[in-house]
Parts: structure tokens; sequence; C-alpha cells
């Protein structure tokens, strides 16, 4: 049953590149209102691919954007049952100037490694999402029917952490259960050798105030009087690391796992490129983190503070002499097994009550949380996804962690009780919320593949 669909793959993926360039010409900016009628665009376009494959499609409506749930029945018995997970919204394109082409005129440019699709969303998550929904096409357009049964949650607020998808897991719990969940939205080692990601960071994303006076002042006449907000914010901000890179909340490393001498030894056979990993972010020394932990390490076991951005007081051209009223720091966490989001809160707070200055009052908000997930490596779903992907590639895939977060994967574990496989096929020059961000075609064909090669390993395994 495999080969003829992995046929028409090959034979159609000039249709499928034109279905996915027309995803990509919707402009489905979650975190800008002015974008509202192309999220829901967005939607509308998924129900229009969906429902002549068979799926039952339903847009439902969130606090903030709608979510698209489908269902397909599949073949019937104990078929295993799928939950396919993706994202609709795409990060905003700015700054403009710097990219080579309207970033939603999708436009295919020659790479090192063939043709490669240049838009905002070609990688994140736009070209991952259509993966395995032209797999699910030509399974069904070969065999008029899945060999699974699926259900598809497809949500636009990932961009913007996710805030309404918990709410969702939570409200259609028993609708959206199933075996695994199926995610395409991380990378691979390299254009040749496929990955499964089996440990994800979380994120934990707070906005800190500080408060002082009730209205800006005048430094000549209040300046070493009153506390000022920002000297008061940035001595919390300082005081966040010591000089090894270690953070320094108190009970912040007590419940993270550390990686066995096996995964060690594992990450250690890769020969991670240092400098060109580094060189793709414009530096050449590696100066953050825990400076006793290696590169690797510290992106995929080890949890991390950074601050986002700041703002407070005077920041135009020129000199105004002020003291502000108050100022803000946006500071997030990558969390790590076993990191409780909730117990950090409460340590992260206390920190700062600790840390804040007499004259200012402090406020945290809790912008998301979500907890870091690890993937059992016994598991036969990942078994049958490395499989897949050796399949496609004729070469054993890796295991590799993730410093990003992807909020379902902890929240699918926790809420519906299941473990998600995280197939990614990016590459780390991709540029994701980038100007310029590329996907490349060789990658989102064998991705394709490999969910297709996918489909037959779930069809045949009983061992669940």
């Amino acid at each position: 049953m495999l080969d003829p669909v992995l046929n028409r793959i090959n034979n159609h993926l000039d249709d499928a590149i034109e279905r996915w360039s027309d995803f990509l010409r919707i402009p489905s900016i979650s975190t800008d209102p002015a974008y509202a009628d192309s999220m829901r665009q967005a939607t509308e376009w998924l129900r229009g691919q969906l429902e002549p494959l068979g799926f039952q499609v339903d847009v439902r409506e969130t606090e903030g954007h709608p979510v698209v749930i489908a269902h397909h029945p599949g073949p019937g018995g104990d078929a295993t049952h799928v939950l396919y997970y993706g994202h609709y919204d795409v990060q905003p394109p700015d700054p403009l100037e710097l990219w080579h082409n309207d970033p939603f005129d999708p436009t295919l440019v020659d790479g090192p490694h063939g043709k490669r699709m240049v838009a905002r969303g070609a990688v994140d998550d736009k070209g991952q999402l259509m993966m395995w929904m032209e797999a699910l096409r030509a399974w069904h357009a070969e065999h008029g029917g899945l060999p699974i049964r699926a259900t598809i949650l497809i949500e636009g607020e990932e961009e913007v952490g996710s805030r309404n998808l918990l709410p969702v897991l939570e409200r259609y719990r028993d609708e959206l259960a199933a075996d695994v969940c199926v995610v395409s939205d991380t990378a691979m080692w390299d254009i040749d050798t496929p990955a499964v990601t089996y440990t994800l960071r979380g994120l934990l994303y707070t906005e800190l105030t500080c408060r002082g006076p009730s209205h800006d002042l005048h430094s000549g006449f209040y300046g070493g009087a009153v506390t000022n907000p920002i000297n008061a914010l940035t001595r919390i901000l300082g005081a966040l690391h010591d000089e090894q890179g270690r953070v320094r909340i108190p009970g912040f490393y007590d419940d993270v796992i550390e990686p066995s001498q096996e995964e060690l030894a594992q990450w250690q056979t890769l020969n991670m490129d240092e400098a060109g990993f580094l060189g793709s972010a414009g530096v050449s020394v590696s100066g953050g983190g825990e400076q006793d932990r290696t590169l690797l390490e510290r992106l995929w076991s080890r949890p991390s503070c950074d601050i986002n951005g700041i703002l407070g007081g005077f920041t135009g051209p020129g000199a105004k002499t002020v003291i502000p009223r108050e100022a803000s720091a946006k500071i997030s966490f990558r969390l790590v097994p076993d990191q409780d989001p909730d117990q950090l809160i409460a340590a992260f707070r206390d920190f700062i009550e600790e840390q804040a200055p007499a004259g200012c009052t402090t406020e945290l908000e809790v912008h998301s949380a979500a907890p870091a997930i690890r993937i059992p490596t016994t598991s036969p779903y990942l078994q049958a996804a490395l499989n897949a992907m050796g399949t496609v590639y004729e070469r054993e895939p890796v295991l590799l962690g993730c410093g990003g977060s992807i909020p379902i994967a902890a929240w699918a574990r926790d809420i519906l009780g299941i473990d998600t496989l995280l197939m990614g096929f990016s590459l780390e020059d991709d540029g994701m919320h980038s100007p310029n961000e590329k996907f490349e075609v060789t990658c989102f064909h064998r991705g394709t593949l490999s969910h297709v090669a996918l489909l037959d390993e779930l069809r045949k395994r009983t061992d669940y």
C-alpha cells in the first residue's frame, strides 16, 4: 500500500507546492488585530483542504483566534488514532526592508540544495503543517480513505504563546482523545540526517513592572531622593545570573534532570559544528548560559533565563532628564524536565521581593507557562517514526533535544495523556521569525514522504 502513495507524492510535487504557496499568501499574523480577517481566511482555507479528504471540519471560537478541529473515522476497528497538530498563524514580517521579496508573495529561489521557498511561514509552521496534510491527501487519493483514525487540531495563536490552546484542550478533552499526537514544527540534524526530537524545553514568559513616584519627575529636583524605577528594575535583572551564567533564583535547579551518560555520549557522536552554529547567529563566542556545560547540554538539557525587552523613561532622540513613574521588562525562562512552572513562578516572585529596593513596588504578570517534555525512547510510536524516516532517507535517524518550546507537547501529555511525536524537517539556517524565512523544497518533499511512511507504519503496527 505504501509505494503507490510515495509515487503519487513524487509525481504531483508541483501541485503540492502550489497549494503550499496558496496557504503562504494568507497573511495570518496572530499578534496584530489588523489581520483578524486574514486569520479567519486561513481557517476557511484549511476547511476547504480537509473536507474533500473525508474530514468533518469545524472552526471553533476561542477567546482569541479560532481553532480548526477535524475528524476522519479511518478504516474502523482498532485502527491507531492520531491527533495531528499544527498552527496557521505566523510572526510579523518586520523589518520589511530586509526581505528580498514580499514576505507574503511566496517565491522559489535557487539555493545550495536546490529550490527553496521564501516567505513568512514557509517553514514555521505552514510548510511543515502542509507535509502531513499532503501525506493524508495522497493516501486518500490512492486508497479512497485513510489507514488510521485521524483528528486534526490547528490553532492560530502558537506565535503568541498558545494562550487559548489550554482551554481548548480542556473543553474538548474527550473529542481530542487519541493514541498519539504528531507534530512537525522542529528540526533535522542536517539536510540528509532525519531526526525525531525527544526532549523539548518548556517556556515561562513573564513581565516585571517596577513602579515608584506617582508621576514622572525632574531628575535635577528628585535625583538621589526617590527610587528610580529603572534603577530598581535593572538591579533586579542584574541579580538574575551569577558570573558563571547560572540563574540565581533559589531552587531554580532543584528538579532539573541530568542527562544520562549514554545520552551525553550520543550527543558527542553528532560532532556539532559549534563555530558554524554560533556563526549563524553572527557571533564567534558562546557567552550565554552555564559556562561549565557543553553547548548541546545548555541547549537541550539545561534551563535558561533571558531578558527579552526593556521599556521605561525617555527613549527618543536627544535628552530628557526624567525619573519615570514605572519601568518594565519581559523575561522568559526555558524550562527542562522536571521543572514545575508554578513553583518557579512562586520562587521568582520571592526573588523579586528580596531584590527590590525600598521605594518601589513590583508587579509580575505571567503571560504563558508550559512545562518541558521528554518522550520515552522505548515508545513504540517513537520507533514507528524512526522506522518511517529511515525508509525515506535510507539512513538511521537521530534523536535530538530542542531548546525551543511547543506548548501542545506538554499539554497533550498532561491533559490528553498521550505522547507527542516531534517529526521536524527544518534546518538551522531556515530563518524562523527572521526576514527571508525559507524552507528547502527537498525537506518539504522528504518530509511529506516520511509522513506517508509513518501512516504505513501505524497501519501495520499492533504493539500499542
